[in-house]
């Protein structure tokens, strides 16, 4: 069973390191007046960061670079949910952790919590599988919350990026 969990592990964060490719387009978000809504946005923070690429050239990494999608769309499931899918992330970054923040709750949960969390079906942040699905399950309560979802990237030097969104719990 660790052996699973550790190669499930060693999947996400191949998948959420991300390949250095850049993307020069601007995405909008979507209203979040609606139930069925998918949100893609840029990080929302003014961090830089130097790092050196693979030629010892430094560059500036900004949490700009990072693209997650939000989908809150019903799903027909028991419970309450919102999945996310990580589709841009600087290079030499992967995620470390995943936070809900509101008025009335607080979720913190590392990678590791949420591959759990795929296996038990535990609320709270999960990666589920091979790394193919990731959301957020959350109790009746948390609806209607407005709140920030939060995703923290670190690289190998310790720098840290973080991208946040504001939205409601449906």
């Amino acid at each position: 069973m660790n052996k699973s969990i550790y190669i499930i592990a060693i999947t996400v964060l191949f998948f959420t390191s991300g390949c250095g490719t850049q993307i020069n387009s601007t995405t909008s978000d979507k209203s979040e007046d609606s139930q069925n809504e998918s949100t893609a946005a840029k990080g929302t923070s003014d961090n830089e960061k130097e790092t050196k690429t693979e030629d010892n050239k430094l560059k500036q990494v900004t949490d700009e670079e990072i693209l997650i999608v939000i989908d809150q769309t019903a799903k027909p499931i028991e419970g309450n949910s919102f999945d996310f899918v990580i589709k841009e992330v600087p290079e030499g970054f992967s995620l470390t952790e995943m936070q809900w923040i509101s008025n009335k709750s607080q979720v913190i949960n590392t990678v590791q919590e949420a591959i759990e969390h795929g296996a038990s079906g535990e609320k709270g942040f999960y990666i589920s599988g091979n790394g193919e699905y990731s959301g957020f399950f959350y109790s009746d309560a948390m609806k209607g919350e407005e709140g920030q979802v939060k995703f923290i990237f670190k690289d190998d030097q310790g720098n840290e990026l973080t991208w946040e969104k504001t939205l409601t719990l449906y």
